[in-house]
């Protein structure tokens, strides 16, 4: 039986669908179906491999699914199938043929007791594209604007014509009216002239505002908390935008395993609108651990346990410790405990109050220290992609170098904006990152009061049709101002070499040699990276990579410091929690000699 639209005007409603209620008998053991054939007329390339991608007969064959009611099933669902496809891109004169061995698939009952199916041939001829007669969405808010393809004279696809609609009531919406809805559709088909009239007229309802969050379901996160977190703001014009934001809020603490936002369905008392909210709390309590090498700087091994609703109203406790260094030749073992505390929505609904303990142990080249250090400060979303954070922070260091043994206290006011809009932070593919940091502190005792910038810049970029490169680029710089270098805090002081800043030099190789014969960090540096990551397959990566590093003695970039620099090739196996990154590198200018190895997780910006 063919399926074809009437040759004469016709009229038919939106979202109009072919439902198809079938019952599998057993059929005994499956045979393999032969062949899925399919012959068009008029369809572009394009056409044709939508039809053959929408196809139920093929995906059944490429499945496995070959009984002969499976087969059945799937070829009288075909008609609806291709006719979606023709309605999509503008055909709606197009006839379909499904046979099954030879016969009318739509002409067999469901239920037909049947040998095997070995052969199915879809027929499709798309008749001529339709276009656009009168084209119309009302009524519609001032400055509102539908789709520059729902117009006369366009080709008159399906898709259109559903986005048309729904960019119409997308526009009242956000203007606070919130159940706009679809009131009366026309929608006309004149085949002789190879046209579709559409006239659709909306209902846009009262103009409403926000009234109350409702939380449905338990959560260990306590009631008030909860709204605080949300921050839904009553009694404003409704913005579904809103929904979204209070969801980000929610799902960021971290607190919560899924969230979902919906609107009430009938309208409240003075034309306000409740929300209702689900949330289904996550595993309280998280750890994990990490490993990374590299031929000079030894083993590194770390890990974290982290408790995600501490005080019942979404705080996190996050406990970590460090050892690296472990059989390297860059001085001796480093070693940290750190603690840090995060309440949000402390300070309004975007405020997070920040705690932080941090003991460390540091065997460098070129000094010992240790230090303890306390912070609380903020940390404010200010928007999708920025985020800010300020703090108070006092550390006592006890250090030993070219100078001897001496202690110091550092009161410092770190300011830190983050900029991220990368696609996925283990392995990123396309975006850009950037961190920028400013220190000012005081000091007391050996060292001199200053300031501290650091910035790094990351952008990734997918190359080719299907994305399979990757180009990846990285900028960091530094700059000390204040002190100078033998008055500087050793560790605020610049170093490149090693795994985080030239791959194939030396761990922190080049610093500024001192005319008395002593050996310090720098108070400027510069560092460029470059990388190819071509995948070789689903899983495994081929990357080629070269860095360069800058330090000098002034305190910011003027060219009169050293350079150096090193490349070398790697492999990235994809874990699905981020690749295990295998580097070889080797200096390329700057001194150094020899070979370096890095083996870590994730990439290495």
């Amino acid at each position: 039986m063919a399926k074809r639209l009437p040759s004469h005007r016709l009229t038919f409603g939106l979202g109009l669908s072919l439902v198809l209620g079938l019952t599998s008998l057993d059929a005994g053991p499956a045979r393999a179906l032969e062949a899925v054939e399919f012959k068009f007329s008029g369809a572009s390339e394009d056409l044709a491999e939508d039809l053959r991608a929408a196809s139920l007969s093929q995906a059944a064959k490429v499945d496995g699914r070959t009984t002969a009611q499976d087969v059945l099933a799937a070829a009288q669902a075909d008609y609806a199938r291709m006719t979606g496809v023709l309605y999509a891109q503008g055909f709606y004169g197009g006839i379909v043929h499904v046979y099954i061995d030879g016969r009318e698939a739509a002409s067999v009952p469901p239920l037909a007791q049947l040998g095997d199916i070995k052969r199915v041939v879809i027929s499709v001829d798309t008749g001529p594209q339709f276009n656009f007669g009168k084209a119309e969405v009302a009524p519609l808010p001032q400055g509102a604007e539908l789709p520059s393809r729902f117009a006369t004279g366009r080709a008159a696809r399906s898709t259109v014509v559903k986005d048309a609609v729904s960019a119409g009531v997308g526009a009242w919406r956000a203007e606070g009216y919130a159940k706009t809805a679809l009131a009366e559709q026309r929608i006309t088909a004149d085949h002789r002239a190879s046209e579709l009239d559409v006239a659709v007229k909306l209902r846009t309802g009262p103009k409403l505002s926000f009234n109350k969050l409702i939380f449905v379901g338990d959560s260990a996160v306590r009631e008030e908390r909860l709204q605080k977190i949300a921050g839904l703001p009553g009694g404003e014009t409704f913005d579904p935008e809103v929904l979204e934001t209070i969801a980000t809020r929610l799902r960021r603490t971290g607190a919560f395993r899924s969230v979902a936002i919906n609107e009430a369905e009938e309208i409240g008392p003075g034309n306000t609108l409740d929300l209702n909210a689900r949330v289904v709390d996550a595993k309280p309590r998280r750890f994990g651990i990490g490993a990374e090498y590299s031929t000079q700087e030894g083993a590194a091994v770390s890990g974290y346990w982290m408790h995600r609703n501490l005080l019942g109203g979404a705080e996190r406790l996050r406990l970590e410790a460090e050892v690296s260094g472990v059989t390297g030749e860059t001085g001796g073992v480093d070693y940290s405990l750190s603690a840090d505390f995060e309440r949000p929505a402390s300070f309004g609904t975007d405020t997070a109050l920040v705690l932080g303990v941090l003991a460390e142990h540091l065997d460098e080249p070129d000094y010992i220290s240790d230090q303890l250090s306390l912070s609380i400060g903020m940390r404010r979303i200010l928007n999708e992609d920025l985020t800010g954070e300020l703090a108070f922070e006092w550390r006592r260091s006890r250090i030993e170098d070219s100078l001897g043994q001496r202690e110091y206290d550092l009161l410092s006011l770190p300011l830190k904006l983050t900029w991220d809009r990368r696609d996925n932070v283990l392995n990123t593919r396309e975006g850009s990152f950037v961190e920028a940091n400013l220190r000012p502190f005081y000091a007391q005792g050996s060292v001199r009061s200053g300031g501290r910038i650091a910035l790094d810049g990351r952008y990734y970029k997918p190359l080719g049709a299907e994305g399979k490169t990757v180009a990846a680029a990285r900028l960091q710089f530094g700059s000390l101002f204040g002190p100078d270098v033998g008055s500087a805090p050793p560790d605020y002081l610049f170093y490149s070499g090693g795994g985080g800043t030239v791959r194939g030099q030396d761990y922190e190789a080049l610093g500024i040699d001192l005319p008395d014969g002593r050996r310090r960090g720098g108070r400027s540096f510069v560092g460029l990276s470059g990388e190819l990551r071509v995948a070789t397959g689903k899983k495994l990566s081929v990357v080629g990579f070269a860095d360069a590093g800058y330090v000098g003695e002034e305190a910011f970039f003027d060219g009169s410091g050293t350079w150096h620099s090193g490349a070398g090739i790697g492999l990235r196996y994809d874990t699905g929690i981020g690749p295990i990154r295998l580097d070889v590198a080797a200096p390329t200018s700057g001194g150094g000699d020899g070979m370096h190895l890095y083996i870590g997780i994730g990439q290495a910006f």
